[in-house]
């Protein structure tokens, strides 16, 4: 009968829509109804029925079912009549009903617990329901974390997920299958207790010094902090000689005195949890060895918080606060027990000199540094300051990246300096002092030879442990993602509706967003847009509005800096803590920035500002990103051409020294500028440092 109607009553384009869609159902059944019900009565009665077995020839059938069924089966109060409802149910189409007040609900759950979101979407009878994220269908998604049951084995429909991660914030809604207009939206809230870091964990200073004691604390909701000096509260003790500062993040005692001892407890608190660390403080007569200071290293004392600057001549271990050069690792060294040297003079070269493109540092235990043109990888021992080890690679090796969660270090290789047959290759154990190997990553297709580029996103204090990375193929409108503990292939995300060949990658953990930079238009040369990939569904959500250029992320997620050099932009999003981007603010500036860093705030508790290195002039930018504020780091010189960086950008790199770090570095031609992030200013320049663009921060082991 529905069959019939939608052939002779449907407009040709829309016939049979209705087994698919429940909203052109719902108009043919009305149809039928209308016809049906000759009285306009609002029922439709034995009579009709009879009418309309006349009208539409149906007195022989091939089914044993006659019209007078609908009455016999689907006159559920039996009245002899049958009213629209019961003709719905007769024929499968559903009413749906959703409260107002339930449009939309907020569910706050605790990371790695289990939630479950119930659709309030009801019917009769009860209709199938439907969840999305980003508009794109989860019931046939096959995640390891998200299930929906299917209501055929009686189950409400709901949503379930398992271990909640901060990636799984954000909108699911649901809506009954045909009926997406009544939707419901369910915003999940996912709250992370509190983890702090102090710094420094001790130290001992003489009567009538500074001192100060930070504390790093991140949590969602954002935590606030609270002091302890031997158990008591710090605020009644304030005074112009001990105060709080950078929103009480910092413990600052200007002239200490000997009853300043102690220990300074600093606490991080939110709706999810607690987090406390101990900050300890000897004031101490300079006469009068302890073995407090005899334990304690002044920063940059030890062999911890330095920069390792990889250049023509070697390596050399610089001290920021002094600018003091603590080792200098020569091209003629020889490796710890060995006979191989660190830089082996090549054939027709004039003079012994190193070639570096990259170098990782491994759990301020080694650096993994490459050596495109001896085909190879050197570890440093950062205890000893002496190179141990050589791993060797596939040809011309230039980049690589720790992954801390499962202590490997991957490795991308060209092949040659035209790129012909780049691989992947990753290096298990990292952190082990036993000798490493190379193994290569499974072929995409039996070929070897497409990897462009890939991304590891990295860590923080809120996610110890990252599962996936991407891989970026030649010329590929494609994303290949990655299993970082099997090394293989598992998926693919495919960007060829957006015509983007993707070129680099940032990520944050709110929300589990990609931003995707795509190459411009072949043709016109135009920017194209950047895209958001769910890492959730591994679908592409849509572009970033008019943002385009390469995106940086903040460590902590909550900052996407999108340098598009084109505009001469520098453009920065806020994602807010339920996994929402912000619109961006814009940064104008003609530096043409080769690379962008992060450090912590010295004014702000939990917030990070970004340096920016210039590609082709003498200036560096300092952004306040939760202000905004610009600044210009002015008198440095000018950086390395591109044409004598051929690895690929930066020309100019930035790196920041860690969570506490006050110091940045970034090269020049032939010297290495430290930065004081603290003071947004030129610390000092260390000259004869030529080629010195691969640089490392080793933070305290």
């Amino acid at each position: 009968m529905v069959d019939l109607h939608d052939e002779r009553y449907a407009a040709a384009g829309n016939r049979g829509n209705y087994r698919e869609d429940m909203l052109a159902r719902r108009r043919l059944v009305d149809l039928m109804f209308q016809r049906f019900d000759a009285n306009a009565d609002g029922h439709v009665d034995s009579s009709e029925l009879s009418q309309v077995i006349k009208q539409e020839g149906l007195t022989k059938t091939v089914s044993d079912c006659t019209l007078f069924d609908l009455l016999k089966y689907n006159d559920q109060d039996d009245d002899e009549h049958l009213t629209k409802d019961e003709f719905y149910t007769a024929f499968d189409v559903f009413q749906v009903f959703l409260p107002e007040e339930q449009r939309l609900l907020v569910t706050t759950v605790t990371v790695g617990q289990s939630v479950v979101l119930t659709c309030s979407i009801t019917g009769e009878p009860r209709p199938p329901i439907l969840w999305s994220r980003h508009a794109h269908t989860l019931n046939t998604l096959q995640l390891e974390d998200i299930s929906i049951p299917s209501q055929d084995f009686g189950d409400d429909g709901s949503l379930y997920i398992t271990k909640v991660t901060t990636t799984h914030m954000g909108n699911y809604s649901c809506h009954a299958d045909g009926y997406p207009q009544l939707s419901q939206t369910h915003t999940l809230q996912v709250n992370v207790p509190p983890v702090i870091r102090v710094h420094p964990e001790s130290q001992a200073r003489e009567p009538g010094v500074t001192a100060s004691l930070r504390c790093h604390a991140e949590g969602i909701p954002p935590p606030q902090l609270a002091w302890l000096k031997n158990g008591m509260d710090i605020t009644s003790q304030l005074s112009k000689q001990l105060t709080l500062q950078a929103n009480g993040s910092e413990v600052h005692i200007s002239n200490v005195h000997f009853e300043d001892t102690g220990a300074y407890t600093c606490i991080a608190k939110n709706e999810a949890g607690v987090d406390e660390d101990i900050s300890s403080l000897f004031v101490e007569d300079s006469a009068r060895k302890t073995l407090a200071n005899i334990l304690w290293r002044e920063e940059g004392l030890g062999i911890g918080n330095m920069f390792y600057v990889f250049y023509e001549d070697g390596i050399k271990v610089i001290q920021p606060v002094a600018c003091e050069i603590q080792r200098h690792i020569k091209p003629s060294e020889k490796l710890l027990g060995r006979q191989e040297e660190v830089c082996p003079k090549q054939e027709g070269e004039e003079e012994q000199r190193c070639v570096w493109s990259s170098a990782v540092n491994v759990k301020d235990k080694y650096i993994y540094a490459t050596q495109p043109l001896l085909n190879r990888v050197l570890i440093v021992d950062i205890h000893s300051q002496k190179a141990v080890q050589t791993v060797a690679t596939d040809a011309v090796p230039v980049k690589l990246h720790y992954d801390r969660s499962h202590d490997q270090v991957w490795l991308l290789s060209w092949g040659d300096m035209q790129k012909s047959s780049p691989t992947l290759q990753v290096i298990g154990q990292a952190s082990a002092s036993s000798s490493h190997h190379t193994v290569h990553t499974q072929p995409m297709g039996k070929h070897f030879d497409r990897v462009e580029d890939f991304y590891i996103p990295p860590p923080n204090l809120l996610v110890s442990h990252v599962r996936f990375g991407m891989v970026l193929h030649k010329d590929e409108a494609s994303l290949h993602k990655l299993d970082l503990e099997t090394a293989s292939y598992v998926g693919n995300i495919s960007l060829r509706d957006y015509g983007c060949v993707p070129q680099a990658l940032a990520y944050t953990h709110l929300g589990g967003y990609y931003f995707v930079s795509c190459r411009g238009d072949e043709a016109t040369g135009a920017p194209r847009p950047q895209l958001v990939v769910d890492g959730v569904t591994d679908r592409v959500i849509g572009t970033n509005g008019d943002v385009s250029g390469t995106p940086y992320a903040s460590p902590d997620g909550r900052r996407l800096v999108t340098v598009d050099d084109g505009a001469g932009l520098l453009r920065v999003q806020e994602v807010s803590w339920r996994g929402q981007l912000g619109r961006p603010f814009d940064v104008h500036t003609n530096l043409h920035l080769a690379d962008v860093a992060f450090a912590p705030s010295f004014t702000a508790a939990g917030e990070y500002d970004a340096f920016g290195s210039s590609a082709s002039q003498t200036d560096a930018l300092f952004v306040e990103l939760r202000s905004g504020t610009v600044r210009l780091i002015k008198s440095l010189r000018p950086p390395l051409p591109p044409s004598r960086w051929p690895w690929g950008p930066p020309n100019r790199a930035m790196v920041a020294a860690g969570l506490f770090g006050q110091y940045l570095a970034t090269p020049a031609q032939r010297s290495l500028f430290v930065l004081d992030g603290r003071l947004d200013k030129v610390n000092c320049e260390i000259r004869d440092i030529a080629q010195g663009n691969t640089v490392v921060w080793v933070g305290e082991p």
